[in-house]
């Protein structure tokens, strides 16, 4: 199996929805369920068939996560520099509007565009990466091509 890039805020993060997921939601389900089961008939009990839904979500999400930390690799980006890389954290302008961006380069899993968490699989990480300040590079996106310079790289 493929190696999972995670940045170690994204690492704790995940670890972190893994222990609350065990530890109170899973038990938590596991009483409704018992309190469901209580009240009799199970095939007209929607209390039952809802806490059932959620336990299989619960129980879905923890091997989801499972599987996600047991191939992450980890990576710190403080420990990097240079050119733009994974763990990176790029301010980029569009060329056409001069609206600024801040971005963090991170993996699949963490990946949060509205939190400025940019998925390294996208195909804005895809052209920044490589690149240095003061590069420009163009991106298609599905409403064409879209330019964008480089105003600054850091690594913290």
């Amino acid at each position: 199996m493929e190696k999972i890039p995670l940045t170690r805020a994204g690492h704790s993060a995940l670890n972190e929805e893994l222990k609350k997921l065990k530890s109170q939601e899973r038990p938590a389900v596991i009483r409704a369920i018992a309190e469901a089961r209580e009240h009799g008939d199970l095939s007209e009990n929607a209390e039952y068939h809802a806490a059932r839904e959620k336990q299989s979500f619960i129980e879905g999400r923890v091997k989801e996560l499972e599987g996600i930390l047991s191939l992450a690799d980890v990576i710190d980006p403080a420990s990097l520099s240079g050119s733009i890389k994974f763990g990176a954290t790029v301010t980029i302008v569009d060329e056409d509007t001069d609206e600024e961006r801040t971005y963090q380069i991170v993996g699949e899993p963490e990946a949060d565009i509205e939190n400025g968490k940019l998925n390294i699989k996208s195909p804005l990480a895809r052209a920044l990466i490589g690149k240095d300040e003061g590069d420009s590079v163009e991106v298609r996106t599905p409403g064409g091509e879209k330019g964008y310079e480089i105003l600054s790289i850091s690594y913290s």
